[in-house]
């Protein structure tokens, strides 16, 4: 490996640990990095280059779980959150409901989803649809939401964050977009409904993108595990710094920035591709 092609791999891990968790689409941002500037499949093979982007995710994952630990080890019954209210605790199922549906709609649509929607021009839409879900949530979300701790997240609110994840299927829309606004509406702060998009993400990033690998071992080369690692190594630290970051901004300038940053963004990529 080229120290230029290991560059390469560290500015991917930056761009995939800045943008995963942020409500601005992961996917658009790669795009434009690698599709339309790095080319990484140029020397990687298009198999390869697809396959480092599921590492690298696994990198981001890492980092939510130094961050949430403790609520995750309580999830499964290892720890006890001194804080929660009495008689109340986040609990595995309440993450599990949340994750039903867009897991069910994940798996029965993957194959649909990769050969038809993953386009410059669905990506673009998906900017912009996401984008007005997240004014949408700023304006008509309660101005004093009562669920202002994980702690309070009722199985209705899980279930309906859930079905409202489903929107995420469609690329550009953004995860933790769609999930943060749901909670908004749903009743829920930005920092709760922030706290509870980045510990589905666990369970249901880890599961896709061991699944994508697995699938794609074949492609992984031992010539390309050097720029694989520094690619997963970047994207752990920036997305460390990321999420530690976006906690503490969020409820002070909940999501109409990311949402026109969002609208900028799609029609810089219009202009770029289509003029």
């Amino acid at each position: 490996m080229e120290i230029l092609e290991l560059f390469k791999a560290l500015i991917l891990g930056f761009v995939e640990g800045m943008t995963e968790f942020a409500p601005v689409s992961s996917t658009g941002h790669m795009i434009i990095v690698d599709d339309m500037w790095l080319q990484t499949k140029d020397f990687l093979g298009e198999y390869s280059a697809n396959t480092f982007k599921i590492v690298i995710q696994l990198g981001s994952i890492l980092a939510v779980v130094v961050v949430f630990w403790k609520r995750l080890l309580s999830l499964i019954g290892l720890y006890r959150i001194k804080d929660a209210p009495k008689g109340e605790q986040l609990k595995l199922t309440h993450v599990i409901v949340g994750l039903i549906p867009a897991g069910v709609l994940g798996v029965l649509f993957e194959d649909y989803i990769d050969e038809h929607l993953f386009t410059t021009k669905t990506v673009l839409i998906g900017l912009v649809l996401g984008a007005i879900l997240m004014i949408i949530a700023d304006k008509l979300g309660p101005k004093h939401p009562k669920t202002n701790t994980l702690d309070k997240i009722t199985y209705k609110q899980a279930i309906l964050v859930g079905l409202i994840q489903c929107l995420s299927l469609w690329p550009g829309f953004s995860r933790s977009g769609s999930t943060i606004s749901g909670g908004v509406l749903l009743g829920m702060n930005h920092k709760t409904a922030a706290d509870f998009t980045f510990i589905m993400a666990v369970p249901i990033m880890a599961g896709a993108s061991f699944l994508s690998l697995l699938k794609n071992w074949e492609y992984v080369e031992m010539d390309h595990i050097g720029f694989y690692a520094v690619g997963f190594v970047s994207a752990f630290v920036f997305a460390l710094i990321s999420i530690r970051f976006f906690l503490k901004l969020i409820d002070k300038v909940k999501l109409t920035p990311f949402a026109i940053y969002r609208i900028v963004l799609a029609a810089v990529l219009a202009v770029i591709i289509f003029l």
